[in-house]
């Protein structure tokens, strides 16, 4: 039984220097330098790259990410055939298609932790996560506020019930008078 290489796990990158060195320079990403908790998706992988004759799927020595969507400007130029024929069967191929192909901009699809190519897309992100922030922030701050209040309360019967000494009978009485005096003041 050959175990499944998952595309959504994370590898990190070589402690070798040379090998990491390698892996920073096919990712393209400029100015990127690897730290120790650096991690890149199995899907920049081929499968020939990987080993998984054991438990454990693992990647085999001297591998490289070579898997990657770039944009018209990063990818590599692919080595043509430069005969007669061949440039004479491309020309022909571009005068017969011309007029049906559109130019349209390539569709990056990338990881959600890599940053977006463009300034403004740039921005737009980091304004949302902002704005994500500080709802989290502001929810956090409802939730302690209930919280506290709630806290208040227990304390507050506890007390009641230390220095009258009742019993637990009544202090649920007097718990649910305040639960309904509360609903009340909520719907207003």
């Amino acid at each position: 039984m050959q175990a499944a290489v998952k595309p959504e796990e994370e590898n990190k990158f070589p402690k070798a220097k040379e090998v990491r060195r390698q892996w920073e320079i096919a990712v393209r990403r400029k100015g990127f330098s690897a730290s120790r908790s650096s991690v890149l998706c199995s899907e920049h992988f081929k499968l020939q790259d990987f080993d998984s004759t054991g438990q454990t799927v693992r990647i085999r020595d001297g591998a490289q990410p070579s898997v990657f969507n770039f944009p018209k400007h990063l990818q590599r130029p692919v080595a043509t055939r430069t005969t007669k024929t061949s440039r004479k069967a491309e020309e022909k191929l571009s005068v017969d298609s011309s007029p049906l192909l559109k130019e349209t901009e390539p569709l990056i699809v990338d990881h959600s932790y890599a940053l977006p190519s463009s300034l403004t897309d740039l921005k737009a992100r980091l304004s949302e996560a902002l704005a994500r922030v500080e709802s989290l922030e502001r929810e956090m701050r409802n939730v302690k506020d209930r919280e506290r209040r709630a806290k208040k309360m227990v304390h507050g019967l506890l007390e009641d019930l230390r220095r009258n000494r009742q019993s637990p009978c009544f202090v649920k009485i007097k718990h649910k008078l305040y639960r309904t005096k509360r609903r009340n003041l909520h719907i207003r």
